[in-house]
């Protein structure tokens, strides 16, 4: 029997352990090298399917756009299939907006995960992958399964093993446009190349990640934020205080720091964040890494 309905799909958020920018390609994206690691907090979206067509998104709280990746990419699979069905999409967002977490990219990867198993199209994660790259950089990534180095302008994947970890996230009331970061005078696109430990090194002037490190190299991205967002600079230097440690992910303005898993804290699964000194509008939350997607099996 077809499938009607598919409730509850999770849409994961992630980490950019780091983000290095090694070059710039003729047409001006940014080649980049960043470990991407999914955490448990997650978007939550539920699929009807509908026989005439239709492709309608419902917010369950938060206003999306009119016309968001969701949507984007329901319409660019059925284009790209030639299916005739449609699907009512309901999304209740719980990763914050302007955050680099990813949120929107991962919807709609979702989305095209959920769809292909609600059209019984059965498609291989490849071709959900292609077209993941037309809607963002990064939701191949989260159509890939699991856990990965990623390089080029996002759609070059290396499967990783990240040893888990514990995250505090922090989210400031503000968020800065990615354009202001990447047009930025002083944004640094000459990071030398990184390799991970146990692929072939080739390049000499590549320098060496190993994945149990998480304190490796830099956000590149994250000097730039600071500058045109300084709550960027004041929400890390809050955690810094705090754990030890801090960085930026994607293009922010949210930025983590890494638990010690030794500590009491991280091994506590009830272990809250501390939101009694947030400033307003600030949001924050206490994040197990995930070793591989919730949906890694719905694709081949």
């Amino acid at each position: 029997m077809a499938l009607r309905s598919l409730w509850d799909v999770p849409a994961p958020a992630k980490l950019n352990l780091f983000l290095h920018l090694i070059g710039r390609r003729a047409d001006g994206y940014h080649l980049l090298q960043s470990p991407f690691v999914l955490i448990d907090w997650a978007d939550a979206l539920h699929f009807e399917r509908r026989d005439d067509g239709r492709l309608l998104r419902h917010d369950l709280g938060t206003r999306l756009p009119d016309d968001d990746l969701c949507l984007r990419a329901a319409r660019g699979l059925q284009t790209a299939s030639g299916s005739p069905l449609g699907a009512d999409i309901h999304v209740s967002k719980n990763v914050p907006s302007g955050a680099g977490m990813g949120g929107g990219s991962s919807d709609a990867a979702s989305t095209l995960l959920a769809l292909n198993r609600l059209w019984g199209l059965h498609w291989p994660r490849e071709r959900l992958a292609a077209i993941g790259l037309t809607l963002g950089a990064d939701v191949p990534f989260f159509v890939g399964g699991g856990n990965a180095f990623v390089e080029g302008i996002g759609e070059r994947l290396t499967p990783i093993d990240l040893p888990t970890a514990r995250y505090a996230v922090l989210k400031p009331s503000a968020s800065v446009p990615t354009r202001d970061i990447f047009g930025h005078p002083a944004l640094k696109r000459d990071t030398r190349p990184a390799i991970v430990t146990g692929f072939p090194q080739g390049d000499p002037n590549c320098t060496v990640w190993a994945p149990a490190h998480g304190d490796f190299g830099n956000n590149d991205l994250q000097a730039a934020a600071e500058d045109r967002c300084p709550e960027v600079a004041q929400a890390a230097r809050w955690l810094a205080a705090r754990y030890g440690n801090s960085r930026m992910t994607g293009s922010g303005s949210a930025v983590f720091s890494r638990i010690d898993v030794g500590s009491g804290m991280a091994a506590a699964p009830e272990a809250t964040f501390p939101t009694e000194a947030l400033p307003s509008g600030w949001v924050g939350r206490m994040c197990r890494s995930l070793t591989s997607h919730p949906l890694r099996d719905w694709a081949g």
